[in-house]
Formats: C-alpha cells, structure tokens, sequence
C-alpha cells in the first residue's frame, strides 16, 4: 500500500511514520513537510511543499491511505488566525486534493471535545474540520478523538505538569478514561484502522483508542 501523510514531523506523526516504514504491508510512503525531514528510509520519499498554495502540491496527494496527523498550539502558531490556517485550512486542502486523486482511505487525528458547536476556539476548529472532512464523502474516513497525548521527550512546561496530575488521578482510579495516550500507541491504532476493509464513517474516542490499537492489523 502507499501511505501519505501530513504532520508527519510532529509526535504522532513521527511515531506514524516510524511504524509505518517496519510495516511490511506499506511499500511507499510519501509525506507532505515544509522543510527538510530527518526520515531515512528507501520506503520514504518527502514533498517539501508550501502549504499555503496547494496549486503547487495537490496533485502529488495519490496513494491508497491519507494520514493526516497535523497540528499546533495557539502559542507555537502565535494568534488564533495563525492557529486555525494549520488546524483546518492546511489540512482540509490536503483532504481535498486526496479526495480528488481517488484516495480511498482517509484517517484524520482530531481531538477529545471537538465539535463545531463549541465555543472552545480549539475544540470549534478541530470540529469544523471533522464536518469538512466527512462532508467530502470518503468511501472509508476514520476520526481519532484523543484526550492528552503523551509525547516523547515533551518541552511543553503545561502539557508536562498536566501529564503528571492526570496520571496521579488515573493511579488512584479518577479519570481513567481520560489516561494519557502515547503517540505511539495512537500512531499504531492509525495503522490498524488503515488494514480494516469497509466502507464506512467511524469515530475512535478515548480510552477505546487502547484496545483499538490492540487489534490484530
């Protein structure tokens, strides 16, 4: 199968990619950065590109799976408007142009709480773009929901002291459900999610997303 993906320099999408280039059912994989990568695999080919005109990309977006894992905190993107370009407008282009060159299978990280009805500026944005995409009509569309991930080698001062309180409420049994997801395993649940034959709409929330990448792929 060919993958794409976009995000794939972030956490999860690293983790993605990782795994994907050891799957021997993924025989190319072609990522979407805007800057050169650190992958060093024959299976990887990357597309430096400018998201900011697809005109220029969209018609490199052909595979079998679409991968879309992007995304930013309002501090990294530095105003809102700067936020929702990567949160939404990045990622439904990519979307688009998949849906355009006849990919089939489109796979999209969202997260816990989104809904376009939200007055969260974060969980409104990450819903609108789940209404997009599912406006597109894939033949098969997966949406991963998580609650906070847990990232290798994180330098997120809040994200960090969150991650701690959260697992010292799951030890003594509150919010389990709401256990840190590593992006490994999230990345994982991605793949087998992939391998799954249907034609249909599903949402991963939560914890579920566990036993979910536990599932033989």
């Amino acid at each position: 199968m060919k993958a794409l993906v976009i995000g794939a320099t972030g956490a999860t999408g690293t983790d993605l990619v990782h795994q994907l280039c050891e799957d021997p059912d993924f025989d190319e994989i072609d990522i979407f950065v805007r800057r050169r990568s650190d992958f060093h695999n024959s299976k990887v080919k990357a597309h430096i590109v400018d998201f900011d005109r697809p005109e220029e990309w969209q018609h490199l977006v052909k595979g079998d799976v679409a991968f879309s894992c992007l995304g930013t905190t309002l501090k990294s993107a530095g105003s809102k408007t700067n936020q929702k370009i990567i949160d939404f407008d990045y990622q439904l282009n990519f979307a688009k142009a998949a849906r355009e060159n006849g990919v089939e299978d489109y796979i999209l990280v969202s997260a816990y709480g989104a809904s376009a009805d939200s007055k969260i500026f974060y969980s409104r944005i990450k819903g609108e773009l789940e209404v997009a995409v599912k406006n597109l009509n894939f033949p098969k569309t997966t949406i991963f929901q998580p609650g906070m991930l847990e990232r290798k080698d994180s330098d997120r001062k809040a994200e960090l002291v969150g991650l701690k309180a959260l697992q010292v409420l799951n030890r003594i049994g509150i919010f389990k459900k709401h256990q840190p997801l590593p992006t490994a395993v999230l990345a994982k649940a991605m793949i087998v999610a992939s391998k799954i034959k249907s034609n249909s709409f599903s949402e991963i929330k939560l914890h579920t997303i566990f036993s979910f990448a536990d599932k033989k792929s």
